[in-house]
């Protein structure tokens, strides 16, 4: 299958065991099997519109990339059916440019990965970030709350950056940890997206940790991360665990021997001023929706978009509706 598209027949196949499978890895008590679109939960899981709420107005944002959008797109969707005022500002840019757009009131609400927050926005050494998700979160939720913005409880799914490479360099090179590329880097091309070099969860900490010295770094659009791989353009790619062109291309994931791969929960970024004029309602939805939000229904979801070609807003509708959230 290598190179070629999912029929659309056959993504809606795995679409319906994807997301009810997600339900079982999470936990949930209902037993519902349908596919996208059907009732996958009981009455209980929907969301309840709050008349009160039509006189908040929230913008939620998103980064540039799939996963995000599709985020973004939940959440939204989620406060809509609370009763919000809701408008969407997806695609903002990289990290930086999505937390400045939530600080200077552009936007009310984003959804951000813990590790990236610590990383990024604190300059918590890659090294020194906890290992444990939770851990990670109460540090992320802590330095957040001093400049007044809240860290909702993140969601099960991790979407942590991974080194990848295709399996036929994996097995003419003997590649199986990070740690094996050392005394072979010289001679390859990374390709990561154009924030990847300052970064310590990408070529900065491969430099510093594993002490790796690539031929050529190479910044691409993280929508052409994979492609750049399977064309032969990059020898080694930063990708991400929920990536459901991993397991399409068949590409090698390179195991973080040293730890360098903080966790990536998603956590959900509010000031806490729009927080409270909000109510309870919005911190009450985004964990209603966070349930079933595990790594086999975000790569499901992630494979609506960048290999069945939905909408995000589609892919959104879909896990809502899967789950009960939404009619």
């Amino acid at each position: 299958m290598t190179g070629t598209r999912l029929p659309r027949a056959l993504l809606a196949a795995i679409a319906a065991l994807a997301l009810t499978g997600g339900v079982a890895a999470c936990g949930g008590d209902d037993e519902g099997g349908d596919t996208a679109g059907g009732t996958g939960t009981t009455a209980s899981s929907a969301i309840e519109k709050n008349a009160d709420n039509a006189g908040t107005t929230l913008t939620i944002g998103s980064k540039n990339f799939t996963e995000q959008k599709v985020l973004g797109e939940v959440y939204a969707q989620a406060l809509a059916a609370a009763g919000y005022d809701v408008k969407t500002e997806l695609n903002l840019g990289d990290e930086k440019t999505a937390l400045k757009a939530l600080e200077d009131g552009q936007i009310s609400a984003y959804p951000e990965y813990t590790g990236t927050a610590l990383g990024s926005f604190f300059g918590v050494d890659s090294d020194a970030i906890p290992k444990d998700p939770q851990a990670a979160f109460e540090q992320v939720k802590t330095d957040f709350a001093e400049d007044g913005i809240a860290a909702l409880p993140p969601t099960p799914f991790t979407s942590s950056n991974e080194v990848a490479v295709t399996k036929e360099t994996a097995e003419e090179l003997g590649l199986e940890n990070i740690s094996d590329l050392e005394g072979k880097d010289q001679d390859l091309t990374l390709y990561g997206s154009p924030e990847c070099r300052q970064r310590t969860d990408c070529l900065l900490g491969l430099e510093q940790v594993y002490g790796l010295d690539f031929k050529k770094f190479t910044p691409v659009d993280i929508a052409l991360r994979h492609e750049v791989l399977s064309k032969g353009q990059a020898d080694v790619s930063i990708v991400f665990t929920t990536d459901p062109q991993n397991k399409r291309e068949g590409f090698v994931l390179l195991k973080d021997d040293k730890g360098m791969f903080p966790p990536y929960n998603s956590t959900f970024l509010v000031k806490d001023a729009t927080l409270q004029e909000a109510g309870p309602d919005l911190q009450a939805t985004v964990e209603k929706v966070n349930e079933n939000l595990t790594a086999d229904v975000m790569q499901e979801l992630n494979a609506r978009v960048d290999l069945d070609k939905e909408t995000p807003k589609a892919a959104a509708q879909a896990y809502l509706q899967q789950y009960g959230y939404v009619e």
